[in-house]
C-alpha cells in the first residue's frame, strides 16, 4: 500500500485559504493521497482531516462553524423563537415516576433552568422525606460537557455508584457515594462501559475497554482493596463483552457477543469467590442470551429459529441435552423481549411491524393474557428492573400523538393503571392531529412501513412540506414516538413520517438480514420508495421534502442523495456515518471490527467492490444536491468528526448547485450531542430553522 502526503509546508500556505469571509464556504486544502487495496487504487484529497492533533484541522472545523453562523444570522429571530416554543411546552420543574425497590422508592426530577437531573429517593413511603442522592447540576459546574448515565445502588442501598462522562465518548468514570455518610468513599474506577453489584453489597463487576473504545474485560472489584481482579478476557475483536444481573437479581452473567454470535458465562450473585461458569460455547451465527426464573435458566435464541424461540434448562444440569422448548419459532412473529416475574412471565413480540406484549402465567401455562394498543403506530417500552416479585409489569408507552406515558398493567387483576403522561403545556389537543400507517412498495415488491402524523384536515394536493426520516441498520427498530418540539413543525403544515426500512428489524429477524452485508442497499431503495410514495399519494412533493438521519442514519441520506438528489429539497445529516471504506479499513477506530459482520470486511475484494458501490463518501459526483445541513461532535467516538468533515469538503467541490451546505461542529460534545437538556433544544431549534428557511417558510 502507498500513501502520498504533501509537503507539510505547502500545507500550511492552503490552510492560508481559510482566512475566507465568514460569507463564502471554507474550501479545505487538497492534499494528494492515495492507497491500493484489493486492486483498486483510490484517492483521497481530504484524508489529512483525520490527523486529529493537527491544529489546523481545528481551525478547519472553526472556519466551517463560522460560516454555518454566518449563513443562518438571518435565522437568529427564528431560532430563538422557535426554542421558546420548545420550552413554552416542556414542564420543566417535573418529576419521574417513583420506583420501588425493598423499602425505597427512587425517583429524579428537574428544576426550570437548571440543565441536569437530581436524583433522590424517599424510605419507607412517598409522603417521607426526600433524600437528595445526587444533583447533577452541582457536579456538572466547571464542565463543558458532562453526562450521569448509569446509577446503580447497592443491594443493601448503603452505596449508590454513579458513572460520569466529560467528554461524549460514552467512556465512564465510576464513583460510589457513601449514603449515610452522604460523601464519595476513595473507590473509583476509570475507563468502564457498565457495572453490577453482587450480593454482598461491596463487590461489583465492571466491563474496561481497550484503545479502540471495545468493552473486552470484565474486572471485579471489591470496595476497600487495592488491587482489581481480571475475571475474563474476550480476545476476538469482532466481540465486545457486557455484565448484567438476571431480574431475579440471583445471577450475574458475563455476555461476549459479536454482531452474529454470543456466549454467556453465569455466576450466582452471592458466591463472588467463585469462577464464572460457561454456559455454551458460541457458534457461527447463532446468538443466545440467559434470563433466570425458579430453578431454571431460560435460553432465547435464534439457533434453528430466524425469529427467535424460547427455551428451558435446569441451573443444577444446563447441558444442552436437558433444554425445552417453551415457546417455539414462529415465521410471522418475532420474539423481541422475555421479562421473568415471580409469578408470570411477559413477553414482548412484534407482529407486522407493531410490537405488542403478553403474559402467561406460571402456574397456567395456557393462560394468554394479550395486552392491548390501540393506535395504529405507536412505540413500547416494557421495563422491570428491580420488583420481582411484582405482579405489575410497567412499560413506557408513547405514538406520533400521544406524549410518553408511563403504564403499569396488573398481571394478576389484568387492569390498565395510567402512573404518568408527559405534561404538554400550551393547549395541546391529540386530536386536532392524524396518525396513520402506510405502506409503500420497493423495487423488488417489498412492502415498507410508514408511520405518519399531521395536522387534521390537511389536504394531500402535494403542497404540504414533509420531513421524513429513516435508520435502517443494526437490526434497531424506528418505532416512531412523540416529540412537543415537532409540534413546531406540524403547526406549520409539516407532514411527519417515519420509514421503517430494511436494515431495521421491524418486520422480523429477516428484514434486518436483508438490509446489510451484501443487501445494503435495499435500505436505501426502500426510503427512495417511501419518498416516491409520499409525492404519489399527495402528502408532499419533491420541491418540499426534507430527509434526516443520524449515525447509521446518516450513511442511509448520503446514499440516497448521492443516487437520488433531485427527490429531495434539503437534508438533515447528524453525526452522519458517510465514509465507508475508510473507516472500515482502520482496525484502530472504535466499532470497526466489531462491525465486519454489519456492513463487511473491505479487505475481502467481494465486500470492498459492494461498500465501494454506495459508500457516501466515494460516489460523491459533479450534480445538483439538495440543500443540506451536517453536523458533527469533536469527541465523537462512533462516527468520527472526519467522516462528515471529509464529505462535505469532497461535495462543496463536486456539487453543481448553488444550495446551502451547512457543517456545525460541536467542540464539546460526541455522538450524542449536548449533555444539558437546553443544550439539545438550541441544537433542534438551529436545524428546525435551517428547514424552514431553505422553504421559505419565515413564520
Amino acid at each position: 500500500m502507498k500513501r502520498f502526503y504533501i509537503n507539510i509546508a505547502l500545507l500550511q500556505v492552503l490552510l492560508t485559504g481559510f482566512a475566507l469571509a465568514q460569507s463564502r464556504p471554507p474550501m479545505a486544502p487538497v492534499v494528494p493521497w492515495s492507497d491500493s487495496i484489493n486492486g483498486f487504487i483510490r484517492s483521497d484529497d481530504y484524508h489529512w482531516l483525520k490527523e486529529r492533533s493537527d491544529l489546523r484541522v481545528k481551525k478547519y472545523l472553526e472556519a466551517e462553524n463560522a460560516y454555518a453562523d454566518s449563513v443562518m444570522a438571518p435565522t437568529k429571530g427564528l431560532q430563538k423563537k422557535l426554542y421558546q416554543e420548545f420550552l413554552n411546552r416542556i414542564k420543566q420543574t417535573d418529576l419521574s415516576v417513583p420506583v420501588k425497590r425493598d423499602s425505597f422508592y427512587y425517583y429524579s426530577r428537574t428544576v426550570k433552568g437548571q440543565d441536569y437531573y437530581i436524583y433522590c429517593r424517599k424510605k419507607g413511603s412517598l409522603k417521607a422525606p426526600e433524600e437528595v442522592l445526587l444533583d447533577e447540576n452541582e457536579l456538572a459546574r466547571g464542565h463543558s460537557y458532562y453526562s450521569i448515565d448509569i446509577t446503580e445502588v447497592s443491594p443493601d442501598h448503603s452505596i449508590l455508584a454513579y458513572a460520569v462522562d466529560t467528554t461524549g465518548a460514552f467512556v465512564y468514570d465510576v464513583y460510589f457515594k457513601d449514603l449515610k455518610a452522604r460523601k464519595n468513599i476513595p473507590d473509583s474506577i476509570s475507563g468502564i462501559r457498565n457495572i453490577a453489584w453482587a450480593k454482598d453489597s461491596r463487590t461489583v463487576y465492571y466491563e474496561a475497554v481497550d484503545s479502540t473504545q471495545r468493552s473486552d474485560r470484565v474486572f471485579r472489584r471489591r470496595l476497600g482493596e487495592d488491587r482489581d481482579s481480571l475475571i475474563y478476557h474476550e480476545a476476538d475483536p469482532r466481540f465486545w463483552v457486557s455484565i448484567s444481573k438476571t431480574f431475579s437479581q440471583q445471577y450475574l452473567f458475563i455476555t461476549s457477543a459479536s454482531k452474529e454470535e454470543s456466549e454467556l458465562r453465569y455466576l450466582n450473585a452471592g458466591q463472588t469467590e467463585d469462577s464464572f461458569k460457561l454456559f455454551r460455547p458460541r457458534r457461527p451465527k447463532v446468538e443466545y442470551w440467559l434470563e433466570h426464573h425458579g430453578p431454571d435458566f431460560y435460553i432465547f435464541t435464534n439457533d434453528s429459529a430466524q425469529n427467535y424461540r424460547l427455551l428451558r434448562a435446569p441451573v443444577s444440569d444446563p447441558a444442552a441435552k436437558n433444554w425445552v422448548e417453551v415457546i417455539q419459532h414462529r415465521s410471522e412473529v418475532l420474539l423481541e423481549n422475555v421479562l421473568m416475574f415471580r409469578d408470570f412471565m411477559a413477553l414482548q413480540e412484534r407482529t407486522a411491524g407493531l410490537s405488542g406484549m403478553r403474559v402467561v402465567k406460571w402456574d397456567d401455562p395456557t393462560s394468554d393474557i394479550v395486552l392491548k394498543f390501540p393506535e395504529p403506530a405507536y412505540s413500547i417500552d416494557p421495563w422491570q428492573k428491580y420488583d420481582y416479585n411484582t405482579t405489575r409489569l410497567r412499560y413506557n408507552y408513547n405514538s406520533l400523538i400521544t406524549p410518553p406515558s408511563v403504564y403499569e398493567y396488573d398481571m394478576a387483576g389484568q387492569t390498565y393503571h395510567l402512573l404518568k403522561r408527559r405534561e404538554v403545556l400550551g393547549g395541546y389537543d391529540p386530536l386536532g392531529y392524524v396518525s396513520e400507517r402506510i405502506y409503500a412498495t420497493a423495487p423488488d415488491g417489498a412492502r415498507v412501513p410508514i408511520s405518519l402524523v399531521y395536522r387534521r384536515g390537511m389536504k394531500l394536493d402535494g403542497s404540504n412540506p414533509c420531513y421524513l426520516t429513516g435508520y435502517g441498520a443494526y437490526g434497531n427498530n424506528n418505532d416512531p414516538y412523540f416529540s412537543s418540539s415537532r409540534l413546531s413543525l406540524l403547526d406549520r403544515g409539516f407532514v411527519y413520517a417515519v420509514a421503517q426500512v430494511r436494515g431495521g428489524q421491524e418486520m422480523g429477524r429477516g428484514w434486518y438480514l436483508d438490509g446489510k452485508l451484501l443487501n445494503k442497499k435495499n435500505s436505501f431503495t426502500d426510503f427512495i420508495a417511501c419518498a416516491e410514495h409520499l409525492i404519489k399519494q399527495g402528502f408532499t412533493s419533491s420541491s418540499k421534502l426534507v430527509i434526516s438521519g443520524g449515525s447509521a442514519g446518516g450513511l442511509l441520506m448520503g446514499a440516497v442523495v448521492n443516487s437520488r438528489p433531485d427527490l429531495f429539497r434539503a437534508a438533515v445529516l447528524d453525526v452522519p456515518f458517510l465514509d465507508v471504506i475508510n473507516t472500515m479499513l482502520d482496525p484502530t477506530i472504535p466499532l470497526t471490527t466489531a462491525e465486519y459482520q454489519e456492513w463487511g470486511d473491505p479487505r475481502d475484494p467481494q465486500y470492498y467492490r459492494y461498500m465501494l458501490s454506495y459508500s457516501p463518501y466515494d460516489n460523491i459526483r459533479a450534480q445538483d444536491y439538495p440543500a443540506m445541513l451536517v453536523t458533527t461532535g469533536w469527541n465523537d467516538a462512533n462516527v468520527a468528526y472526519w467522516e462528515p468533515a471529509k464529505w462535505v469538503a469532497r461535495l462543496r467541490t463536486a456539487k453543481t448547485d448553488s444550495n446551502r451546505l451547512v457543517l456545525k461542529t460541536d467542540m464539546k460534545s460526541g455522538h450524542g450531542g449536548p449533555s444539558g437538556r437546553y443544550g439539545y433544544l438550541k441544537d433542534l431549534a438551529f436545524e428546525y430553522a435551517f428547514i424552514l428557511d431553505v422553504l421559505g417558510i419565515k413564520r
